[in-house]
């Protein structure tokens, strides 16, 4: 613990020495009562230091232990920001509380520099007079410099299309350049506005009334039933690009699936009921980086089996029941390690559980071996999880059974070997092929963003609404797995888009986009 305080009595001691004369004025008693004084204060001032120290670790865990599962993502989101300005503030207070330090012995904090790709604006500070006060002429010997972010909100501008008439004097022929293909035609948004519209909605999560407030700001207030009709307009010309970004995801042996509830407006009596974001995307060794979003009014496994088709591969999911009819139909069930680490994790973060902190440890040597092949060829991985992993796997199941003869059946540890148990095929499936990962994260990584974003949506009004975020997400989401700016990538593609071929659409997307003036 920060012993600071004692500088504080130390200090004061060390005047009252040097102040001989306010020394000698005070007797037995005062100088008791002054001892007790500086007593007081130091309990003090050790307690608001505890208190503070404390609430500093709490926030830190709040903000950084999300790795540890000790708080979910969503929490960690709808939290960050308040943690952020709470940090802040309590290493104000704390700050505020040390004794001062000479300038000398502060430290200052190095900054990362600002993008040197930013615009300046110089603003000079000199002296009103270079005069000095005996009388001399000043010099100026150097300079020193320091540079602060500002922020100017979004400017609109209007782009003027001159189209120039030309005629023949003698035929009467008129000449003038065709007009080129938009979007929206005789609208007034650019592919560039439109885009912008789209990511703050489907990637920021800003609702369209909100946006309506902020293009006020910036000088004109677009109506959010403007804003929302080419929401709709610009969904369904994206439509054909995501039916053929989920015909190649389906082309591909290893899947993943996952699905998040989302609240969507039941018709007619105004209220909502649970409906569900699917999300399904190519095995995390597969070369093809993409996600593909489906929104439905249930979480029925009739869902999963229409999308899916006549697809049979294996397919990285949790245990949920409405993937089993599709396993019996030939798709090949692989089993989430994460899901099984995750209920000993609960189970020793309960009890402090000996037979929980002896499964995570094994979770742990097979989850070190998956990092070190994660970057290796498919036949050097194999060999490697057959040569490794397997030992270990096969020894915590040996060491599972005997466990689970010994506990009683409707305890938490029982509930947690049996988790294990029953799905222990699906769950090593990975140990013999090597295109398969160890667990689901892959694809709740892809979902996470909806997740966060689910406190801005409220409801999808509709089911076509729903589907239409999907479908714009998927694209979004897919740009971004590719390392693409989502704004200049739906920028590019609304532009390219009326006049593309329709069989040349995969040339759009994500995976295989290139900005149009490569």
């Amino acid at each position: 613990m920060c012993q600071w305080p004692w500088l504080l009595v130390i200090g004061t001691l060390r005047v009252m020495v040097i102040d001989e004369q306010a020394l000698g004025e005070l007797d037995a008693e005062q100088l008791r009562e002054v001892t007790q004084r500086l007593l007081t204060e130091l309990r003090h001032q050790r307690a608001l230091n505890e208190k503070l120290a404390y609430e500093c670790a709490l926030l830190k865990r709040l903000k950084f232990a999300a790795q540890s599962e000790r708080h979910s993502a969503d929490q960690r989101n709808l939290l960050e920001e308040e943690l952020d300005s709470d940090l802040a503030a309590v290493a104000h207070e704390i700050e505020q509380l040390r004794p001062a330090q000479p300038a000398a012995q502060k430290q200052q904090p190095k900054r990362t520099p600002l993008p040197a790709n930013l615009p300046r604006r110089e603003i000079h500070h000199e002296p009103t007079s270079t005069t000095c006060q005996c009388g001399c002429q000043l010099k100026r010997i150097g300079e020193d410099m320091a540079e602060k972010l500002d922020y100017v909100p979004g400017v609109f501008t209007v782009e003027r299309h001159i189209r120039g008439k030309w005629a023949c004097a003698k035929c009467q022929t008129l000449t003038q350049a065709p007009v080129a293909a938009h979007v929206i035609d005789k609208g007034i948004p650019t592919a560039g506005l439109l885009a912008q519209v789209l990511v703050a909605k489907y990637a920021d999560h800003q609702p369209l009334y909100r946006q309506e407030n902020i293009f006020g700001r910036a000088g004109l207030a677009i109506p959010r039933s403007t804003l929302a009709q080419w929401v709709g307009t610009c969904g369904a010309r994206l439509q054909p690009l995501v039916d053929a970004l989920k015909a190649e995801v389906l082309q591909h042996r290893v899947l993943h699936g996952d699905e998040t509830p989302v609240a969507m407006l039941k018709p007619g009596n105004g209220k909502t009921h649970r409906a569900y974001l699917w999300a399904y995307a190519p095995g995390a060794f597969e070369a093809t980086r993409a996600v593909v979003y489906d929104f439905c009014e249930s979480r029925a496994g009739e869902h999963a089996r229409a999308f899916l088709g006549d697809w049979r591969g294996s397919l990285i999911c949790d245990d949920y029941a409405g993937y089993k009819a599709s396993f019996s139909q030939g798709v090949t069930e692989a089993g989430c390690l994460a899901h099984a680490r995750r209920k000993f994790f609960d189970l020793h973060a309960a009890n402090k559980s000996q037979i929980a902190e002896f499964a995570l440890t094994q979770f742990a040597r097979v989850y070190e071996i998956e990092r070190e092949v994660h970057a290796l060829p498919a036949p050097k991985r194999l060999q490697v999880r057959q040569q490794h992993s397997r030992p270990i796997l096969d020894a915590l199941h040996e060491w599972m059974v005997l466990q689970r003869q010994q506990v009683a059946g409707n305890s938490a540890t029982a509930k947690a070997l049996d988790y294990s148990l029953k799905r222990w095929a699906a769950l090593t499936r990975f140990v013999d092929d090597p295109q398969l990962p160890a667990d689901n994260n892959w694809i709740e990584n892809q979902i996470r963003p909806i997740a966060l974003g689910r406190s801005n949506w409220l409801f999808a009004g509709s089911l076509r609404a729903g589907q239409r975020a999907a479908a714009v997400m998927s694209l979004i989401q897919s740009a971004r797995m590719n390392g693409h700016d989502p704004y200049a990538y739906l920028k590019d593609v609304l532009t390219r888009l009326p006049a593309h071929k329709a069989s040349r659409i995969e040339e759009l997307l994500p995976h295989r986009w290139q900005p149009a003036d490569i």
